[in-house]
């Protein structure tokens, strides 16, 4: 194998990734809407349908209608830049290939989770379930192809554990608590830290509340925040997982 072999092959992902990230932005555009509607169809303003049939530019970067030109969805590149900048680190870091396709199916939902946390402060089922579901699964394939269960064994324990830990915070804080999204959000992230010890999950848990914090700070401290205000929690919580993970990989 030649020198320029891995950085085709790497090339090669990163456009397969970019590629997709149409995807990831209809998730968003899908999904960015208050509790209780129902999933976005088309344009807000014309009602013009958003979907992979019709896919530029309202899913490529322009974020824009194709029919009026009324924004559609996050900021133009946003969510192509996050999901192109968040592949080259995992490639870069280099985990096991079971394993990289683990990371890689958790981060292809927490991606847009964040920006429709961000937007609208919910995350969805349709996105959390198949997130911590599918990353259980290949998990338990990296652990049978390594021929061991115990690093399975212990990130369902943490997976499970985070997430009632979030539930928890609910049932006692009420609306000052977690809310359930993040809850399921955290048994994905739990997955993924389990997987590497129990030293993982306190460090990831420390980086999405220190995150957070500092957010907060900015935001009062610019005066685009009260303290009353509520700030999404998923975006922390899938950016202190990620930075965990590179980490663990380092």
């Amino acid at each position: 194998m030649t020198l320029t072999q891995p950085r085709r092959t790497a090339a090669t992902r990163l456009l397969a990734v970019l590629a997709g990230t149409p995807v990831l932005r209809l998730a968003v555009v899908r999904h960015a809407v208050p509790p209780g509607s129902a999933a976005r169809r088309g344009c807000d303003a014309c009602g013009e349908p958003i979907d992979l049939t019709h896919p530029w530019p309202a899913l490529g970067p322009s974020a824009r209608c194709g029919s009026c030109r009324a924004r559609v969805g996050p900021p133009p590149g946003s969510v192509e830049v996050t999901a192109v900048a968040a592949a080259s680190a995992l490639l870069l870091a280099g985990p096991p290939v079971a394993e990289l396709a683990a990371v890689a199916w958790w981060l292809g939902w927490a991606v847009p989770l964040a920006f429709v946390d961000a937007a609208v402060h919910r995350l969805p089922d349709r996105l959390t379930g198949p997130a911590a579901l599918g990353t259980w699964l290949l998990l338990g394939l990296a652990a049978a192809l390594d021929g061991t269960g115990d690093p399975w064994l212990r990130a369902t324990t943490a997976g499970l554990g985070l997430g009632l830990l979030f539930a928890a915070t609910t049932l006692v804080l009420g609306r000052r608590g977690f809310g359930l999204g993040d809850a399921k959000l955290a048994v994905g992230a739990g997955l993924l830290f389990g997987w590497h010890g129990w030293t993982l999950p306190v460090l990831g848990l420390l980086l999405a509340f220190g995150l957070s914090t500092l957010a907060a700070l900015t935001l009062l401290a610019t005066g685009r925040a009260r303290w009353s205000s509520h700030l999404p929690f998923g975006p922390f919580l899938v950016a202190g997982t990620g930075t965990a993970l590179l980490l663990a990989y380092a």
